[in-house]
């Protein structure tokens, strides 16, 4: 790989792993926040629940945003101010300035997190390091989450957890300080005509409404009439949004990007992958500390070898089985590898060890799951020109967010009616099974969806040409 590649790669990585680690790496801190700042219980999920809500609802807005002025524009910009953001919420004196400050990094990440998918795929598209490269950023976004989890145990643990905050100011410095070197100052813009003011309210209040009703029905039921509400404005809004999108002259989200096989199954399968993923981290912390009584940086080191086979299953996806098979193979098989992960954890026990009972589940599933983000990530802006790219990975970023959102708020659910009647490792077995279902239709999915790849005279692989 040349080396001004390798430098953007490891630019647009740390970015990420910024991003997608800020997810889990506060969950370890909020009981030593909760403390500090002396918010209740009922407060606490909100810590938590303003960066997904602005992350989420507003990820298809920064996609499109990073369009109209530049990938590398929005990526420093994003950088800046979730360094900012994460700053304010270290030093926060009170539980309304933290929140505060974590919804903002919700709103800068969600211009970060497309522009570094869109710099990858400008950068190395048609490439020979195309495979590699999105290997690496699969394992990034696939185990950054157990980084998070080992990061935030040892911060809150050593110094304080105001640190799991502060540790992303140092991280967007040295990043900044890399992009501005590497990056190269022009990048391709969409025309600055109309914008699509419909599409854009419609689609922000309803993945709002959406993420905010899977939140809530965690603490107030799915019955609650807040939760039903929330999730059926949720629905109305996004309905809504794509009626407008396939009229609209310039639409936010232009429908040929969904409509292309290959990207719109990759989207469904990350939505898939994402339910069974972010379960995993939520449960299965619980299952360590409560039950196995790990403390909070045993718990993250319990996850490393879930993290280092995410890494070594998506490099190997992106290096080597995608440019020979192309994505279907290695989508399936890596979906069905996690749900036998998951359906091994099922098997899990109040007094069991960690090495037989956990450790093979955790392998099998990272496996998978790396398989599935290094090749599935790759297509996310397969075939659309520089000046969509944005968008497109804004698409397969949301995909992924609405699919945490839905899998923690449907199998919380399944998990507490199954807990009420059998205890709680009958609700982690309820919980895992949930998730194991989940990876076995993105297998199903994305075996039947996925276009049959050929092959070239030169032995190069490529799909089908579609019609978009």
């Amino acid at each position: 790989m040349p080396s001004d590649r390798r430098r953007v790669l490891v630019v647009v990585a740390l970015a990420q792993l910024m991003v997608v680690l800020d997810a889990t790496i506060v969950n370890i801190a909020l009981p030593a926040a909760q403390a500090d700042l002396g918010f209740g219980d009922a407060d606490r999920q909100w810590v938590v629940t303003a960066y997904s809500l602005a992350f989420g609802s507003l990820l298809l807005v920064g996609g499109r945003l990073n369009d109209r002025v530049g990938a590398r524009t929005g990526f420093v910009t994003g950088l800046a101010g979730f360094a900012v953001a994460s700053a304010v919420g270290g030093w926060a004196p009170d539980f309304a300035v933290l929140v505060t400050a974590r919804a903002a990094q919700g709103l800068f990440g969600a211009l970060l997190a497309p522009a570094a998918l869109a710099i990858l795929s400008t950068t190395f598209r048609g490439t020979s390091d195309q495979g590699r490269a999105f290997g690496v950023y699969g394992a990034v976004a696939g185990g950054g989450g157990a980084v998070g989890l080992l990061l935030g145990g040892v911060l809150t643990g050593t110094l304080s957890w105001r640190w799991c905050l502060f540790v992303n100011v140092v991280i967007a410095a040295a990043v900044i300080a890399g992009a501005l070197v590497t990056l190269p100052p022009a990048q391709p813009r969409a025309s600055a005509g109309r914008t699509d003011w419909w599409g854009t309210g419609l689609v922000v209040t309803g993945l709002f409404a959406l993420v905010l009703g899977f939140g809530r029905s965690e603490v107030l039921g799915w019955t609650h009439p807040a939760t039903l509400v929330s999730l059926a404005a949720g629905v109305v809004l996004l309905v809504a949004f794509v009626f407008v999108e396939t009229r609209a002259a310039a639409p936010l989200l232009p429908p040929p990007i969904v409509r292309s096989r290959t990207r719109g199954t990759s989207y469904l399968v990350m939505l898939l992958a994402a339910v069974g993923m972010f379960s995993m981290y939520l449960f299965l912390a619980y299952y360590l500390q409560r039950t196995l009584g790990f403390s909070p940086v045993l718990a993250g080191v319990a996850f490393l070898p879930m993290a280092v086979s995410v890494a070594v299953g998506s490099a190997a996806s992106g290096a080597a089985l995608v440019p020979r098979f192309g994505i279907r193979l290695p989508v399936t098989a890596g979906s069905a590898l996690a749900a036998a992960g998951f359906v091994y954890l099922t098997g899990i026990g109040a007094e069991d060890a960690y090495a037989t009972s956990v450790l093979p589940g955790l392998l099998l599933a990272g496996f998978g799951l790396g398989a599935v983000f290094g090749s599935a990530m790759s297509s996310a802006a397969d075939g659309v020109s520089p000046a969509q790219a944005g968008i497109a990975s804004a698409t397969v970023n949301t995909t992924q967010q609405i699919g945490g959102s839905i899998g923690i708020a449907l199998l919380t659910g399944l998990s507490l009616a199954a807990s009420g009647t059998g205890g709680e490792i009958a609700g982690y077995h309820a919980a895992f099974w949930g998730a194991a279902v989940a990876l076995a239709a993105a297998a199903v999915v994305a075996g039947v969806l996925y276009p049959r790849p050929v092959r070239t005279p030169a032995g190069e692989v490529r799909f089908q040409k579609e019609k978009s």
